[in-house]
């Protein structure tokens, strides 16, 4: 039974296992995207307020969103530190690591002093805490999704890598959910200590998700590697070697994911309440409800990917996103709330989600088992640079030089298209077999398709 449950097969024993290391990697997941999201809501309602507080409305907001692009700044670099560990020590490890540092980081900041307290060394040390947030989710993403593919039976493997994707919508949806319930507060109370409710109450979310993923086995794949003596000796250097198109076609793919995702549920919690004179609880709500239906159709297009493939999925949502922009900024300017919920649904529950849903299982399919954490995370965390970190900042500075929503829409387009000849010129890989290792150049073996 054991060698069934590490090395797959069709035994009942191999998919509970699979069931139990997907869950653990959702829950985790979700408890570090939580705590990464909250300080994303708190940047766009609260930070300029209390720590920028000697700057104007739009310059305090640009000055908060620059700490929120810290974090992603920190990604690569996480990604970078933790893939290499993660090839060389395993993969189980890092995820401990990173959801410890992840927890205490957010702990501390819901604890921080404001600038009326303690003056221009509030900011420092919130952008200090914002770096270790970002070096913890840069170290996460890879983890997580590895273990999830790497344990998935072959023909699952776009199914069982998008539990941790699922991780960012329940994330959204706690930390939403969160805010919702402190939002109603006068905003004196809302300011004095409101906001610091959703940061301190993160550690107990990280308690559990420590607890559950000190309970799952190392990676089958990864194993093998560790058994065979073959792991790199420098992952990062290897990887970059090996595989510099397919580090350099991810990242760009990725953008236009990363870069709209943050201005559909950060930067537009700014815009619709300064400048289209919408509740900051309505718009949470219309947040709240698109992360209830993309936490659903995140792993039914994982599914779909087994069956028809990742990249065709993947450059349909990158179409679907790059328009879909247009018709929302038009309803929020025009303060049509409901037109502003179906096509907030429209964006991130069915164009985004069909391409992050996929896209773990595609990412890891790009690299071998000895490069696959490195690799992986370098593709995923450089587009993060360019797309999340960018994202609400252009968004503020397009609006504030043009005056109109236009705008931040024809960005979203140019990043569409950007992701768009990336992930065309990047390969199928929905059949490739993860099992084997090959020299950089070699060929894997594609498998079968599902069911024959």
């Amino acid at each position: 039974m054991e060698s069934v449950e590490r090395l797959g097969g069709e035994g009942r024993g191999e998919i509970s296992s699979i069931k139990t290391v997907a869950l653990a990697s959702f829950i985790g997941t979700t408890v570090e995207w939580y705590d990464f999201f909250i300080y994303g809501t708190a940047a766009a309602t609260v930070f300029g307020t209390l720590f920028f507080p000697e700057f104007s409305p739009t310059a305090g907001t640009l000055a908060a969103f620059s700490t929120f692009a810290v974090g992603f700044f920190a990604r690569p670099v996480g990604g970078a530190i933790f893939g290499h560990y993660g090839d060389r020590i395993g993969r189980k490890a890092m995820l401990v690591t990173t959801l410890l540092m992840m927890g205490i980081a957010t702990f501390v900041i819901g604890l921080l002093p404001t600038y009326a307290a303690i003056g221009i060394a509030a900011p420092i040390i919130l952008v200090l805490l914002r770096f270790v947030q970002g070096l913890g989710i840069g170290g996460e993403w890879g983890g997580a999704v590895l273990m999830a593919v790497e344990h998935a039976p072959r023909g699952r493997r776009g199914f069982y890598g998008s539990w941790p994707q699922m991780g960012v919508p329940a994330g959204l949806i706690l930390s939403n959910l969160m805010f919702l319930l402190v939002a109603g507060l006068p905003d004196e109370a809302f300011l004095a200590w409101g906001w610091r409710v959703p940061f301190l109450v993160s550690i107990v979310l990280v308690a559990v998700g420590l607890f559950i993923r000190l309970k799952i086995m190392e990676s089958p794949a990864f194993s093998r590697v560790k058994e065979s003596g073959t792991e790199s000796r420098m992952p990062i250097v290897d990887a970059i070697r090996q595989y510099p198109k397919q580090i350099v076609l991810a990242a760009g793919a990725f953008i236009i994911i990363n870069s709209y995702f943050y201005i559909l549920v950060s930067y537009i919690i700014a815009y619709a309440t300064d400048a289209a004179g919408l509740s900051r609880s309505a718009i949470l709500t219309v947040l709240l409800i698109s992360s209830a239906v993309a936490f659903f159709t995140i792993p039914a297009f994982g599914a779909l990917s087994d069956r028809v493939g990742r990249r065709t999925l993947y450059l349909i949502g990158t179409v679907g996103m790059g328009l879909s922009s247009f018709p929302l900024f038009w309803a929020v300017d025009n303060g049509l709330l409901l037109l502003v919920l179906v096509f907030h649904i429209a964006a991130l529950a069915i164009f985004l989600a069909m391409g992050y849903g996929p896209q773990a299982a595609l990412y890891a399919e790009l690299f071998t088992t000895r490069l696959r954490y490195t690799g992986a995370s370098l593709g995923y965390q450089g587009g993060a640079i360019f797309g999340g970190a960018m994202g609400p900042l252009v968004a503020t500075a397009l609006y504030a030089a043009t005056g109109t929503s236009l705008s931040i829409s024809l960005y979203v387009l140019a990043m569409a298209v950007i992701s768009f000849v990336c992930m065309f010129l990047l390969a199928e890989t929905y059949r490739t077999s993860i099992d084997e290792d090959v020299p950089a150049g070699g060929r894997r073996t594609v498998e079968a398709e599902p069911g024959t």
